[in-house]
């Protein structure tokens, strides 16, 4: 007799895709970003954070202006990565990953979508310093820590930066 949970672990998940953010994503955009952002309200003691707080409209109008990918999973919207580029600059922001698909890689491959999309010299992102795992993450993807600023509340930004092509190759 076959054992039930042999057979759970066969199933295969759902293959994740790749596109291009748009306005038209907000309101799912909004909701896994909710869902991604409370682990990080636990770990600062608190829910008064940006990604916790912005509404559907600051959604909308932010992705517009968007160089961001979106992840989905069997047609479920399971990541999303911000990404704006200044210049030779590409700024990351606001990654969310839906709680239950973390640890699947979805984080590594939007920042690798990000990165490629994007003509920039530099990338650079932040972080909180008590958000140990996106630290251990942005390091393993070649990020390194440039600076830290200290927070009225005792924690520090950390900014992380990656050189993505060289200034004269592109």
């Amino acid at each position: 007799m076959t054992d039930p949970s042999d057979a759970a672990a066969r199933v295969e998940k759902p293959r994740i895709t790749l596109a291009r953010v748009t306005p038209d994503d907000a309101g799912e955009v909004l909701t896994v970003q909710r869902a991604a952002f409370v682990s990080e309200a636990l770990i600062y003691g608190s829910v008064d954070m940006p990604p916790l707080t912005q509404t559907l409209d600051q959604v909308r109008a932010e992705l517009a202006d968007n160089a961001g990918w979106v992840a989905r999973s069997g047609g479920r919207l399971v990541g999303v990565i911000r990404a704006v580029q200044d210049g030779d600059l590409l700024l990351i922001g606001r990654i969310a990953i839906a709680p239950d698909m973390q640890g699947e890689g979805i984080g590594r491959a939007l920042l690798q979508a990000a990165e490629e999309g994007s003509s920039a010299v530099t990338a650079e992102l932040f972080t909180g310093s008590l958000s140990k795992a996106n630290i251990r993450l942005y390091e393993s993807c070649g990020y390194l820590q440039t600076e830290r600023v200290a927070q009225d509340d005792g924690t520090e930004q950390v900014f992380m930066r990656k050189q993505l092509h060289a200034p004269d190759s592109r």
